[in-house]
């Protein structure tokens, strides 16, 4: 995964190759970050299905003041470790938990939410809904969510207003921001 901007610019970080596991493309990441770019900078910034890290290592690389990457597979988890510690990211902290058992946890506040979960799981809305429900969000809090662009997002919390939303090939991604 290349980094686009920041202070890691241009660095590779690896990600194992496991089934499921896919990257944000850079056409997208180039595409959110250009929506979020006056959002990243000295944010708290929540990472939900981190994967290969692309979102939330951007994130770090542009400025976010803390990022907390959760993720469940233990493999990809130590690969994030290295690739933080690969790039000195100290504001970065990598969680190994089920997302579920995350949000069911003590809730802080975050500015920026990435929402990237498995395909054709289900689980965006009902993580979408849990983030809410369980205070995670500051009031105008932007949320990421990107999914299969055959799904349907019905059921998100009637508070949040949709900002942005594209596709690309087999992904739909949207930018959505948490009114008062």
């Amino acid at each position: 995964v290349k980094i686009i901007a920041g202070q890691w610019r241009g660095r590779n970080l690896p990600f194992p190759d496991i089934k499921g596991l896919r990257p944000t493309p850079v056409r997208v990441r180039e595409t959110v970050f250009n929506w979020l770019q006056y959002d990243v900078i000295a944010s708290r910034c929540l990472d939900l299905y981190a994967g290969s890290g692309a979102l939330g290592m951007e994130a770090a690389s542009r400025g976010a003041k803390a990022v907390v990457q959760v993720e469940d597979d233990a493999q990809v988890c130590r690969q994030l470790k290295q690739n933080a510690e690969l790039v000195s990211a100290s504001q970065v902290k990598i969680v190994q938990q089920d997302v579920f058992r995350y949000l069911a946890g003590n809730a802080q506040m975050y500015d920026l939410v990435f929402l990237d979960p498995p395909f054709s799981k289900g689980y965006a809305v009902q993580a979408a809904n849990w983030l809410e429900e369980k205070l995670w969000l500051a009031n105008h809090a932007k949320i990421y969510i990107e999914v299969e662009n055959t799904l349907k997002l019905t059921g998100l919390p009637e508070n949040w207003k949709k900002l942005k939303h594209k596709k690309a090939g087999e992904v739909a991604y949207y930018l959505f921001e948490r009114m008062d």
